[in-house]
């Protein structure tokens, strides 16, 4: 028969256990939600807003790129078909890692395709009760798998592209993050540059302060086990022993010399993507001396909804940079 302590003991853990899985389901409740806000709030959508007809382009829907349900991505093509070479740019999606689709983003793939660019919006097998052995990891390497496909259609459709950016929002940009820096030397054409808002882009269980990563190894833990689809235990929480868990999903692991230059923009009170995540990324593009602008919003959290000036900041830096690194219009 078991003695009292013994009992209590079991007790504790079983709490402790209970606690870590109630971490991740806020965690990814939260995250939905927040970007649902970002999604149906934006003051400024009118003036990025473009009048879309076949004088500006076209858009082929639903184009497969794997075998999965969600492996599909839309295709926008400027209506101009006479040049030699097109840069493309691909948006992915944001909703938590949990929800989203790639039509969420079709005002922004028209905006930039009217730019003159060949634009991709591509879906990812979402993380939830009909996968749940979906993570961040395998949802990146679903893009990986997707841009082959990408460039193969366009080129298909008379669009030859020798160049790319990659960006996103939230979830979305967490995983262009991975791709700009973990996987571009495998693109079928070269990464130019990346752009994305409010993506992690590092996994360091004492940034996650908001949702109590800090004080809870147990909730770390699990949360970062859930994300990764590694095992990471408590003692490695403590023990500050789970980088290589973690690295496949972290992208200011991957950056380098020749990384490619990032424009980045979070919010000071963001409660969803902690914004000290990013200053981990910024310390690597730092050290590795590559090209970086960071915009930090003051007054917003996740949806970035308080600083509509700073979004027009951001919105002017970009053309700047599609202008600078894949040749403007």
């Amino acid at each position: 028969m078991k003695s009292r302590e013994q009992k209590t003991d079991k007790g504790r853990k079983k709490g402790r256990v209970r606690w870590g899985v109630i971490y991740v389901a806020v965690f990814l409740v939260v995250f939905a939600v927040s970007v649902m806000i970002k999604l149906t709030y934006n003051p400024l959508e009118k003036k990025y807003k473009v009048i879309w007809n076949d004088d500006v382009g076209r858009v082929y829907t639903d184009l497969p790129y794997g075998e999965g349900e969600a492996n599909q991505f839309d295709l926008y093509v400027p209506a101009d078909n006479h040049k030699k070479s097109y840069g493309l740019i691909v948006y992915l999606h944001a909703g938590g890692f949990t929800s989203g689709d790639k039509s969420g983003d079709a005002e922004m793939l028209k905006y930039l395709c009217a730019k003159g660019y060949v634009t991709a919006g591509i879906n990812y097998t979402l993380f939830g009760e009909e996968h749940p052995e979906a993570n961040v990891y395998t949802q990146s390497q679903e893009i990986k798998e997707s841009i082959p496909a990408v460039v193969k259609e366009a080129e298909k459709l008379g669009y030859q592209l020798d160049r790319m950016a990659i960006s996103g929002g939230s979830a979305g940009g967490c995983l262009a993050l991975i791709y700009a820096y973990r996987d571009a030397d495998d693109s079928p054409i070269p990464v130019k540059m990346l752009f994305e808002m409010v993506g992690p882009a590092s996994f360091y269980h004492e940034d996650w302060t908001s949702y109590g990563l800090d004080k809870s190894p147990e909730a770390a833990a699990n949360l970062f086990s859930v994300m990764s689809g590694r095992t990471i235990t408590k003692d490695m929480i403590l023990e500050h022993d789970y980088a290589e868990e973690v690295k496949d999903i972290s992208a200011d692991m991957w950056v380098k010399e020749d990384s490619v230059p990032a424009l980045l923009g979070y919010g000071t009170y963001d409660k969803v993507c902690p914004v000290d995540s990013a200053k981990r990324l910024i310390d690597a593009l730092e050290e590795n001396n590559v090209p970086y602008d960071y915009i930090e919003f003051p007054h917003s959290g996740h949806g970035l909804q308080n600083d509509n000036k700073l979004y027009v900041q951001y919105m002017d830096k970009l053309d700047e940079y599609l202008e600078r690194y894949l040749g403007g219009e």
